[in-house]
């Protein structure tokens, strides 16, 4: 028998790994698919819990790897809350089979369900329109578009969702919609699109259903417009005054996809999100909640941001107090459950294949020479619902597509790799291999084409200049097998390992395999033919792994603060005292930088400005600042490479030091001297600032 008959439903069946919030074309069969693992069943009674029994916390954070089943959670949490009736069913009955002898889940879900509320789902990347992140109130806009059009206003212009909102307010809305349309013959929704030609109409419906002159209404979208703020506040007290519109006990609770990489690395956006759920907390008390989806957790995004700022985000890590992580078991769970369940037949087939082979698992498929430790095959059970895959694939795959995000493998964010989840991977891998006889395994160089058209295209072009003069078939799928690898820090590539990644079947001659791979010579790196030798893939230097390498690593602000000081009291103003011509004596001065002290500190002071301070750019802040200190203000131009050139410099050196010790290859040791490039170049610029620096202070002074 073939593999593809071994399962319960064809392999080839179309399975939407990715989930769209704004998708409602197969909410059911999304229902129906969905996969309530162990884990969730766990993560999902807590956030239920904390929904029926506020206290405090209305903030969820969903966190997992791209493909890891968020978005899908999300929409299921969304659509279950809200009870949505789909196809003439509730969700909470589409649902609750999955729950099995779960009572406690059961009730939970029960309870929540009945609590009447209303759910705004929505991907805030793609309804931020062409918002711009750095505007301080781009993700406010977001949440005030999303629920003006949930309210049936024209959320993308907020003036013009205004005058609607008062207009509704007064009990005149809708009169003023059937008067434009009688005045004009189209629906107002079609009429606020182009709402800049039609300011007559506009002000001949609005007097006829308000009074007053025609005359003095010409114009009041621009009024609106020239008016129009919202606040966090505004926008609080507009979801509070909705919600006491609705039944007792009524909640709105907004359901953001991706909002992670919606406000990385941005500190704005992040006080914002804590902001916006605060806000809603405090007004509402429990009636709207706020729950996200991130690539990362929440200790990943806020220490980053933490080391990078020096800011405290406590508040925001007690208001997303409620957090769902999910995690590579999940998606491995999911994967066996939507694609690989088996038939009858394919169960009873696999059953006596586990008999004769379950000796040798731990010979065929664990890692050795220090490499890290993957699950196995845990029981016959667990070698049927894996089947035809091993179990460190799904964990393995998962860090190796990190890792190659990391190292900027891919085209644009890891979320657009190839449009494809985890799922849709290991899906494609079953297909090709669904021709196969039972017992044959699914190597780990078949998930590479999952995500080969996702991949630079220099790496892509390597690839395909390899493929075309290695010849060998074996050494190609070697070669896809060490590029997924490559960056995976725990995982030692040895000829040991690399074996059981290639093994194809449990009958395979384990000695030819090892001198297949041996002879290779791919495995410890080494090129075999001169189109190897320039190639991204497998690189004897590393030369551009240990540049990218050097940008990841993380420094810490006060180190950045000490280099630089160094650099402008050590090699620029090189003196320790000022010399008062006038009766020949020398004054110490204190030296401060960025409002930082360093040293013993003088009644006198020289305080330079660099471009890393906070309000470098609003000089007239710091002129105000100064005032009433006897102190000469050094103001240093903003200078875009200086401030590249120490944080490379400072990272450089932090790199070495955590790494130079630790390799093994002589020529990445070359490579990381090299990159330890002398502090005087450095220096010189920095010197070559602080010259050109506005020289201000409380009087002129004279250095001797």
């Amino acid at each position: 028998m073939i593999l593809k008959a071994i399962f319960q439903k064809p392999v080839e069946r179309p399975i939407e790994g990715v989930i769209k919030a704004d998708d409602e074309a197969s909410l059911r069969l999304e229902i129906e698919e969905y996969v309530l693992t162990n884990e969730v069943e766990k993560r999902l009674e807590s956030f239920l819990d904390a929904y029926n029994n506020y206290e405090g916390a209305n903030g969820v954070w969903v966190s997992g790897f791209f493909g890891s089943g968020k978005s899908h959670l999300l929409k299921m949490l969304a659509l279950l809350l809200e009870n949505r009736q789909i196809d003439g069913a509730s969700a909470l009955d589409l649902f609750l089979p999955k729950c099995g002898d779960n009572e406690i889940l059961r009730g939970d879900l029960k309870r929540a369900v009945n609590i009447p509320s209303k759910s705004i789902l929505f991907n805030i990347d793609q309804k931020a329109d062409v918002i711009s992140k750095t505007q301080i109130d781009a993700l406010l806009a977001v949440f005030v578009k999303v629920f003006d059009e949930m309210c049936g206003y024209y959320g993308k212009q907020g003036h013009i969702a205004q005058f609607e909102r008062d207009l509704d307010s007064r009990g005149l809305y809708e009169n003023f919609k059937s008067a434009y349309e009688s005045a004009t013959g189209k629906a107002w929704h079609k009429g606020r699109e182009q709402a800049l030609l039609e300011s007559k109409n506009i002000a001949k419906a609005y007097t006829q259903v308000a009074g007053g002159e025609e005359a003095s209404a010409i114009g009041i979208l621009d009024k609106y417009r020239n008016q129009y703020r919202v606040s966090i506040e505004d926008f609080a007290e507009q979801v509070l005054a909705f919600i006491e519109r609705q039944p007792p006990e009524f909640r709105l609770n907004f359901f953001v996809d991706e909002v992670g990489q919606y406000i990385a690395e941005n500190v704005k956006l992040m006080t914002n999100l804590q902001t916006i759920a605060e806000s809603l907390a405090t007004k509402c008390r429990g009636r709207a909640w706020v729950i996200v989806t991130a690539q990362e957790d929440m200790g990943t995004v806020v220490g980053e941001m933490g080391k990078q700022q020096g800011n405290d985000f406590s508040k925001i890590q007690a208001r997303f107090a409620n957090r769902m992580k999910l995690t590579s078991a999940d998606v491995a769970e999911v994967i066996q459950k939507r694609l690989l369940m088996k038939n009858d037949e394919g169960i009873r087939l696999l059953t006596d294949i586990y008999h004769v082979q379950s000796n040798n698992f731990k010979t065929l498929f664990d890692f050795a020479d220090g490499s890290v430790t993957y699950r196995n095959f845990q029981d016959r059970d667990h070698f049927i619902h894996c089947y035809p895959f091993i179990p460190y694939q799904f964990a393995l795959f998962q860090s190796a597509i990190q890792n190659l995000s990391q190292h900027n493998a891919f085209e644009g964010n890891i979320a657009r790799w190839a449009k494809r989840s985890m799922l849709g991977v290991f899906q494609q891998v079953a297909i090709q291999i669904g021709d196969h006889e039972i017992g044959q395994l699914a190597t780990f160089d078949l998930m590479f084409e999952g995500i080969r058209t996702a991949l630079k295209s220099q790496i892509q072009k390597a690839i395909i200049q390899a493929e075309h003069h290695l010849g060998s078939p074996f050494w190609i799928r070697l070669l896809k097998t060490l590029f997924l690898v490559k960056y995976v820090k725990e995982f030692k590539p040895t000829l040991r390992n690399l074996c059981v990644l290639m093994l194809d079947g449990f009958n395979q001659d384990l000695p030819a395999l090892r001198k297949q791979v041996e002879a290779s010579r791919l495995w410890n790196s080494r090129p075999i033919c001169s189109a190897m030798v320039s190639s991204t893939i497998i690189s004897l230097t590393r030369e551009k792994d240990v540049e990218q390498e050097i940008k990841n690593t993380e420094v810490e602000s006060s180190d950045v603060a000490a280099e630089l000081e160094k650099i402008v009291f050590d090699h620029v103003i090189k003196h320790r005292k000022i010399r008062y011509d006038e009766n020949g004596q020398d004054y110490p001065f204190s030296r401060k930088l960025d409002d930082r002290l360093h040293g013993r500190e003088y009644e006198l002071a020289i305080h330079v400005i660099s471009p890393f301070h906070e309000n470098a750019e609003s000089e007239s802040i710091l002129r105000m600042q100064s005032m009433g200190r006897d102190e000469l203000m050094v103001l240093m131009p903003a200078d875009e490479r200086l401030v590249r050139d120490i944080l490379m410099y400072k990272r450089t050196e932090k790199y070495i030091r955590q790494n130079i010790s630790i390799t093994q290859q002589e020529a990445v040791k070359r490579i990381l001297t090299d990159k330890g490039f002398p502090e005087s170049g450095t220096v010189r610029r920095a010197a070559a600032a602080c010259s050109k620096a506005d020289w201000q202070g409380q009087a002129v002074l004279c250095w001797s």
